[in-house]
């Protein structure tokens, strides 16, 4: 077997942020000393974060090297000649203990042309949530650009915005230009493009420990925003067993979802990589003679060489994802 083809965990990387808590440690076992763990990013190639593969043969080497020496037999043939030596998808765990911001991320265009990056499409999935518990999703109503600006100068913003009760397995995808943020109590799986290009709009006139508000991004976001989309952004999916239920696809990626509850023979018909995000119980991933396991709040990364593998588990829920 070649080096790099067996499933690769990577060391994920754990960001202290004022909104975050402690679920990230105490369900996922995430081994952090931060005060405010908010999210876990279980494979990223942004830059300054590029994440160290964990185990096996190429353990060490960074997810930049590893396409830089491997290219298409890591992303395909395909996604090689769109994105080259850089990782198309950024992975997240992530736990709200407060509200995040109300917030919008850019699409490919403006964060093109402002930041040099890509837009920043994303999808949820909710692992757990706590009693209550809210995802912030576009507006409650129609609103034109002079009634949402009219809200944000008065701090009324919350009066306009929808607020959607969550339960685990409830599952989001978020377009760019739309107004969103994660509720406090919600710990959820994050799926979106590379890129960390976020508008912040709103804060909830909350301060640091020094007394400081976060910087907010009015004058970027005014344009960014799409005031007509349609409230489709809930994903409703089946889930039969054993076999891949498709819950969103965009030009970005697709992801569908796989509950397994007995042993699986598995091919990977995509000209892509493949990523298993456990979201629930353990599983073993077997390439060749390799196995790894797999357990909630992990993630692997098949890499496009892999053709064939088999995924065992008496109980669990995964995340199947590819470009």
């Amino acid at each position: 077997m070649k080096d790099f083809l067996y499933p690769i965990k990577f060391t994920p990387i754990l960001k202290d942020k004022i909104w975050g808590g402690d679920k990230l440690k105490s369900l996922l076992n995430k081994d952090h000393k931060l005060p405010n763990a908010g999210e876990s990013w279980e494979i990223s190639d942004v830059e300054g974060d590029t994440s160290i593969i964990a185990n096996g043969p190429l353990k060490g080497q960074s997810l930049k090297q590893l396409l830089e020496n491997y290219k298409e037999h890591v992303l395909g043939v395909q996604n090689y000649r769109i994105f080259g030596n850089k990782f198309p998808l950024l992975i997240k765990y992530i736990d709200a203990k407060e509200d995040l911001s109300i917030q919008l991320h850019p699409n490919d265009e403006l964060a093109a042309k402002r930041h040099n990056s890509f837009g920043k499409t994303e999808m949820w999935y909710v692992m757990q949530a706590d009693k209550d518990s809210n995802l912030i999703v576009g507006f409650n109503d129609k609103i034109t650009p002079g009634i949402y600006l009219e809200h944000l100068e008065n701090k009324t913003l919350p009066e306009i915005l929808n607020f959607d009760k969550v339960k685990a397995g409830d599952t989001y995808f978020i377009e760019v230009g739309r107004v969103h943020a994660i509720g406090a109590g919600v710990m959820l799986a994050e799926i979106q493009q590379t890129s960390d290009i976020t508008y912040r709009v709103y804060d909830w006139d909350r301060v640091d420990a020094f007394g400081k508000e976060r910087e907010l991004h009015n004058d970027l976001a005014i344009d960014a925003i799409d005031f007509n989309m349609n409230d489709d952004f809930r994903v409703f999916y089946q889930k039969t067993p054993n076999q891949s239920n498709e819950m969103v696809s965009c030009p970005y990626f697709t992801t569908s979802f796989l509950q397994v509850t007995e042993p699986l023979t598995k091919e990977n018909i995509y000209d892509s990589f493949l990523i298993y995000m456990c979201v629930e119980g353990e599983a073993e991933i077997t390439v060749d003679t390799y196995k790894e396991t797999i357990k909630q709040g992990e993630t692997v990364l098949l890499p496009a060489g892999i053709k064939a593998y088999h995924i065992n588990a008496k109980q669990a829920k995964l995340l199947e994802v590819y470009v």
